[in-house]
Order: structure tokens, then C-alpha cells, then sequence
């Protein structure tokens, strides 16, 4: 591999882990934002809704825009965002005023829906030229991240610093190696060529368009389960430790931890299991366990068994994305347009979760709520052989 190449793989990497520490350190702070803003569950999801919408946003905007400029810009401008979305977020919590927490929540997922997709188009880029598996490690980062975060919102929730000032110092640190990596990262990767005027061309041989594979939505399918499931973490899981098992805000906080660690562990370990064993069973292995993981969490009365099983859901939702882009990017033509459309799929459980979780958990609690993400975990499983790498 070449140097070029090696640098441009380590700027992915970094590009990946920012965003992971900046979530972490705002999903570690949510029982106390969740009351120094005085919300209810319900509340909370609407106020979550700004981060789905943004992200939302953000994904069906960066398919436009890494066509006209790269994924480069938009994987920068993204980051710069989501940076000024934390920024937002401390003085929102710091006012206590929920609609500007909303608006930096809604920044931070603009700039994270547009440069998840444009890193995610880099990575797929970068793994084909290499010939090596790569989104599993580049997800990885993310997960290293959010453990990192994790491990830093816990010790800062321990000693009570303000949430406002965690979250200014966190969008303050990521400045310079946004500035620093930024330069490994090639231009015009992800660029529509267009057709010169007055220029023949030879036609291209007919394919149906990628829309019209029935495979890649069953792919869509899977995303979506496992990023609903790895989102409803991010977004309730230590609330739902607090208020469901009687956990301390802190406590709830060492519980993402554990979820951030084994989604870690998972990512960094499945280029292993994946090349011995295929996407089709690594996938239906981890959403079973992850399954496991949720039915216990969701149904047993004991504390601590509860804060264990949090390590199988973590384990088990850890590789189900980036397999799933991976096989999207694979499944034929167009790789860039079948990579956005699975993850506008998962992109759509960041839009419907945290509303939908928060009115449920509002009416029947948020361990009643999980059962919604249990059963599209056990679909996902169901659609696993959609993954199998196309023939020929």
C-alpha cells in the first residue's frame, strides 16, 4: 500500500473518531441535560428529533454535493458543522433553554449525516483500491471514539463539571486535527464525470438502475435494524439505565462505556470473523446477539444483569453497518448511489427512533420502547443472505 494511500486510510480514520467523541460526550451528559432543561421523555424525543432531522438533512444533501465537489469538502464542511452543533448544544444546556439544545443538536447532525456519507464513499473508494477490508476498522474509530468520550463524560460526570463547559471544551479540542487531517484527504473522490458538449461517446451497455435491485432494499432493511439499534443507545440508553434500573446519572454513564467498549471490540476484531466466515454469517451471529442482549436488558429485573447485557448489545450491533455498506457498495453498478441508499435507509431509524422511543417510553416506559428495536434486529437477521457478495 502506499504512503499516499496509508495517510489517506489514517485521515478516514481520525475523521470517524472526532464524531464518535463528540456523540459520546453528549450522550453521557443526558439525564443531566434531560433535567436541566426540565424534559420529559416525550419532551426528549422531540428534542432528539433535531439530531434526526439534521442528520436526515445532512444525508440527502451530501449525495448532491460530494457529486459536484468530493467527498473531501463535504467531509470537512460536515465536521466543521457538527463541531458548531456542540458549541450550540453547551449554551443551550448552559441557558436551559431545550429549542437550543434542539438547534445544536440539529447542526451537529447536519454535519454529521454530510460527512458520515462522504467518509463513508472515501472508505468504500480507499478499500477497493487496497484490495483490504476496511469500513468494519473505519466504524471502529467510531466506536473507539464514542468509548473515549464515554470513558471522559463518565470522569466529568463524577465530578460534576457543568455540562456546558464539557461540551465547549470538547468542540474547542477538535479543532486542530480537523486542520491537521484534512490535507490526506484526496480531492475529487465521489465526482459526477459530465458529459462534455459537442464530446462522442461510446454507449454504454443497458443495466437497470440501482434502484430497481430488490436486493439492496433488504440490504436498506438490515441498516436500518442495526443503526436503530446502535442509535437507540446513543440516544436513551442512559436514561433508560437511570430511570428503568435505578442507576445513578453516573452509573448510566459507565453503562454507554461498556456499549461504546464492546462496539469497539466488535469492529476493530470483525475483519477476522469476516474473512473466515462471509458477511452472511457474521451478520446473523452478531444480530443475535445482539438480540440477546436487548431481551435481556428489556426483561429482567436484576440491575445488574441488565448493565452486563449491555456488552452483548454493544457486541452484537457492532459490525451490522458497515457490513451492510460494504455489500451495498459490492451488490453492482454504482456503488456511490447504492451506498447512499442504504444509508439514507439507516439514516431513516435516526429520523423515526428518538421520537418514536421517547412517545412509547412515555406511555409504557422505555424498556416497553426497546421492544420495537428487538423486533427489527430479529428482521435483519431474517434478511441476513441478502449480503452474499454478487455472483461474478
Amino acid at each position: 500500500m502506499s504512503g499516499d494511500l496509508r495517510r489517506r486510510r489514517f485521515a478516514l480514520f481520525a475523521f470517524f473518531f472526532i464524531p464518535g467523541v463528540a456523540l459520546a460526550s453528549w450522550v453521557t451528559r443526558t439525564p443531566a441535560i434531560r433535567d436541566g432543561i426540565d424534559a420529559s421523555l416525550a419532551a426528549m424525543g422531540l428534542v432528539l428529533l433535531g439530531l434526526s432531522a439534521g442528520s436526515m438533512c445532512g444525508i440527502l444533501l451530501s449525495g448532491v454535493l460530494v457529486g459536484r465537489w468530493g467527498t473531501r469538502p463535504v467531509s470537512i464542511m460536515g465536521l466543521w458543522l457538527l463541531l458548531a452543533g456542540v458549541a450550540v448544544m453547551a449554551a443551550g444546556t448552559g441557558l436551559g433553554l431545550a429549542v437550543v439544545v434542539a438547534l445544536g443538536l440539529c447542526l451537529f447532525g447536519l454535519g454529521m449525516g454530510a460527512s458520515e456519507i462522504a467518509i463513508n464513499i472515501d472508505g468504500a473508494g480507499v478499500e477497493r483500491l487496497s484490495g483490504r477490508p476496511l469500513m468494519h476498522a473505519l466504524h471502529g474509530c467510531f466506536s473507539l471514539g464514542t468509548a473515549f468520550g464515554a470513558l471522559a463524560g463518565f470522569g466529568l460526570a463524577r465530578i460534576d463539571l457543568p455540562v456546558a463547559w464539557h461540551l465547549g471544551l470538547i468542540a474547542a479540542v477538535a479543532v486542530p486535527p480537523v486542520l491537521w487531517f484534512a490535507r490526506w484527504i484526496p480531492p475529487g473522490t465521489g465526482v459526477t464525470i459530465r458529459r462534455v458538449p459537442g464530446r462522442a461517446e461510446a454507449p454504454a451497455p443497458y443495466r437497470d438502475p440501482y434502484w430497481r435491485d430488490p436486493r439492496l432494499y433488504l440490504i436498506g432493511l438490515a441498516v436500518l435494524a442495526v443503526a436503530l439499534a446502535e442509535g437507540a443507545a446513543n440516544d436513551w440508553l442512559p436514561i433508560l439505565m437511570v430511570d428503568e434500573h435505578g442507576f445513578s446519572p453516573a452509573s448510566g454513564s459507565l453503562a454507554y462505556l461498556g456499549f461504546s467498549v464492546a462496539m469497539t471490540l466488535g469492529r476493530f476484531a470483525g475483519g477476522t470473523f469476516l474473512r473466515r466466515h462471509g458477511p452472511v454469517a457474521v451478520m446473523r451471529v452478531t444480530t443475535a446477539l445482539c438480540a440477546a442482549g436487548l431481551a435481556l436488558v428489556i426483561l429482567t429485573p436484576v440491575p445488574a444483569l441488565a448493565a452486563g447485557s449491555v456488552l452483548l448489545w454493544g457486541l452484537g450491533a457492532s459490525l451490522g453497518f458497515p457490513i451492510a455498506i460494504s455489500a451495498a457498495g459490492a451488490s453492482g453498478p454504482d456503488a456511490t448511489g447504492r451506498v447512499r441508499t442504504v444509508t439514507i435507509c439507516g439514516y431513516i431509524a435516526f429520523l423515526v427512533g428518538p421520537p418514536l422511543l421517547g412517545l412509547i417510553g412515555e406511555i409504557w416506559g422505555l424498556r416497553s420502547a426497546m421492544l420495537v428495536v428487538l423486533a427489527l434486529i430479529l428482521a435483519a437477521a431474517a434478511v441476513a443472505g441478502a449480503l452474499r457478495p454478487r455472483a461474478g
